[in-house]
């Protein structure tokens, strides 16, 4: 079996690879296995981590100016170490992972885009710690539990009404624009005007 590529090996290939210097590079090639390295790349906005056999975010500690972390079809089971970037994150890719709580995701408050497909999560609950990230307005939810659920009683549109009631400033859920009617309903659903 072949050697995991570590976060330094990729920097190391990219330096020789490009011929700069990988603290300066705003994006990195995909690695497959976090470590303390990262720490160094200071002008990353956008880290590829996808489609690995990532099991645990590591600290992102000294990336200052992370604006995209995707981490897509790995083994991750939890939200986790993401409090270093929580000012800068705006797009946090986790679909294809094996995820069953959001208990970590409220700590980034700039977070745009949020995009959990085919994930474990399968309570509301989960979706209500959401609640306080004012920025979101990109979520994506096919094919966990929660959402198939739905999908499988033909009550989507109930669905998209109760996500909206707990999350009324997304713009678009699971790739479709939230439509006026919708937000009424979820609104009179809340309770509101």
């Amino acid at each position: 079996m072949a050697k995991a590529t570590t976060i330094k090996d990729a920097v190391k290939k990219l330096e020789e690879a490009r011929g700069i210097n990988a603290a300066e590079a705003e994006k990195v090639p995909p690695i497959e296995k976090m470590d303390p390295t990262l720490s160094t790349l200071k002008a990353c906005k956008h880290l590829a981590l996808s489609t690995n056999n990532i099991e645990k975010i590591s600290s992102l500690a000294g990336m200052d100016n992370l604006k995209i972390l995707s981490l897509g079809r790995n083994l991750i089971k939890k939200v986790e170490n993401v409090e270093a970037v929580a000012e800068t994150l705006e797009e946090l890719w986790l679909s294809y992972n094996a995820i069953e709580k959001l208990s970590g995701v409220e700590k980034l408050a700039n977070l745009r885009v949020l995009y959990l497909s085919n994930n474990k999560i399968r309570d509301w609950v989960e979706l209500e710690r959401l609640a306080g990230l004012e920025k979101l307005e990109d979520l994506l939810l096919v094919g966990n539990p929660l959402y198939n659920e739905h999908r499988d009683n033909n009550t989507g549109a109930e669905y998209r009404v109760e996500v909206l009631k707990r999350l009324p400033n997304l713009k678009k859920l699971d790739g479709i624009p939230v439509d006026v009617d919708e937000r009424d309903q979820a609104m009179q659903a809340r309770g509101g005007a």
